[in-house]
């Protein structure tokens, strides 16, 4: 067997996952950035990866964006969004950011399969992605992929949709963007 089935039934399911985002939690998202003084990522695992491409793509966008745990990221402060892509919602290490964030006076949002877990309780934003979580293997009829791939495949399609959405709300273009790449690569 080839990998082209493979290819189409993850696509089947990221369309029939689609149809089950809630634009209006998207959109606040998207206008709680624009509000922000400043922008912080986290996740873990593959969820932290996508979290750092959606950091980068808010940086070229000119933003000012930080991943948690990197060595330049600059304190917290009120004003500031923190931004956790968090499948289950109960990450250990994420949980206690969270709540510094509060306490600190920022807006927390969290990109979840669990609005009413640990870390959706504690975000002004909860955005509802749909997908499967890690331990799914008892209800096979959510995702034919392993663990939390589904999830974290939304969670970067997401991400790059609310980059696109702040593209047109700032008329920006591809091109005026590469002028914040990287260039000493």
């Amino acid at each position: 067997m080839t990998t082209t089935p493979y290819v189409a039934a993850i696509l089947n399911e990221l369309n029939r996952a689609e149809d089950q985002l809630a634009d209006e939690q998207v959109e606040q998202l998207a206008a709680s950035i624009t509000a922000a003084d400043r922008i912080f990522v986290a996740g873990a695992g593959r969820s932290g990866l996508m979290m750092r491409a959606f950091a980068m793509r808010l940086m070229h966008l000119g933003l000012d964006a930080y991943a948690v745990g990197d060595t330049v990221t600059r304190s917290f402060k009120k004003g500031d969004l923190f931004i956790i892509g968090s499948g289950s919602g109960e990450t250990k290490s994420i949980v206690p950011m969270a709540e510094k964030a509060r306490s600190l006076g920022g807006t927390v949002a969290a990109l979840t399969l669990s609005p009413f877990s640990a870390i959706g309780r504690l975000a002004d934003i909860a955005v509802r992605l749909p997908g499967a979580p890690k331990d799914h293997a008892d209800n096979e009829e959510a995702t034919i992929q392993p663990m939390g791939s589904l999830f974290e495949q939304m969670l970067l399609l997401v991400c790059d949709a609310i980059v696109l959405r702040l593209m047109e709300m700032q008329d920006l273009r591809g091109k005026t963007m590469y002028g914040n790449h990287a260039n000493l690569e």
